[in-house]
């Protein structure tokens, strides 16, 4: 049986489980108290078991993962995955961008990540297994969309012109990881939906979807950001995927048109 160890084991990691086959056996690790498999004091145990590895833990000031995989054994080792960002691609000024575009991180945040898939990349060549750097959209799914920011009053219709995100709902980021994992695929893949569009549309849609009023409109320079979530809006790119092709799969949710209804019918 093939064993994938998630590290990190939250939202995208219930979901790529959901999408493995009967043929798999999951790993999850948290550093919660109370989790199947407690990180990093069971790591050991963890990655001698371990086939596959995905680790979804953002990086801080480094990578408070790939250190530990490091030093210790994993006999089993097959392939790696880390959930890394498009950041990495920087500001394309609006461009449509696939995986062959250049790195140029020009935020901390960017270059945070770079730092981590060097050191990823790293692991994998010192254990001569394939590994795949997931470049993930934006995610959203039942209990993480522009819905609750509206229940709650947090929606904001920022207004930035020319300015445009790709989403990827969570379901087909599951989807897609597990694809990769079978595959074993190695090298940089692109996860995201196949329609950018500006912020204020996507809140709208959602608002009219519940049949409430949108929020007014908020130019970009008036809104209300914490630094982290301002530095999201440093970047404009358009993004498609040039080898999700490889996993033959089509997405579930291509837009966040799919994506809302579907998270509204199950919410209903």
């Amino acid at each position: 049986m093939k064993t994938l160890l998630s590290i990190g084991h939250g939202f995208s990691g219930r979901a790529t489980e959901a999408a493995l086959g009967p043929d798999w056996q999951v790993l999850g690790t948290s550093r919660s108290p109370g989790a199947a498999i407690l990180w990093p004091d069971q790591a050991a145990e963890a990655l001698a078991q371990a086939t596959h590895i995905v680790s979804w833990v953002p990086p801080g000031a480094g990578d408070p993962i790939a250190p530990v995989v490091a030093d210790l054994p994993t006999p089993r080792l097959e392939w790696i995955g880390y959930a890394s960002a498009t950041s990495l691609y920087g500001d394309a000024g609006g461009a449509w961008i696939d995986e062959d575009a250049p790195d140029q991180p020009d935020t901390t945040r960017g270059h945070s990540r770079f730092a981590a898939e060097e050191a990823w990349r790293s692991i994998a060549a010192e254990r001569g297994v394939p590994l795949c750097i997931l470049r993930i959209a934006g995610i959203y799914g039942p209990g993480r969309s522009n819905f609750d920011a509206l229940r709650d009053g947090r929606a904001q219709r920022v207004m930035k012109p020319g300015q445009v995100f790709n989403r990827i709902h969570v379901a087909d980021l599951g989807r897609i990881t597990a694809a990769a994992a079978e595959k074993r695929l190695s090298g940089t893949l692109i996860a995201s939906d196949d329609e950018p569009a500006p912020n204020a549309e996507v809140i709208a849609h959602a608002a009219r979807l519940l049949g409430i009023t949108p929020p007014p409109e908020i130019p970009y320079e008036q809104a209300e950001l914490t630094p982290m979530a301002r530095s999201f809006w440093a970047d404009n790119k358009r993004l498609r995927s040039r080898r999700r092709a490889e996993l033959g799969l089509d997405l579930l949710y291509p837009t966040y048109r799919e994506g809302l209804q579907a998270i509204l019918d199950v919410e209903s």
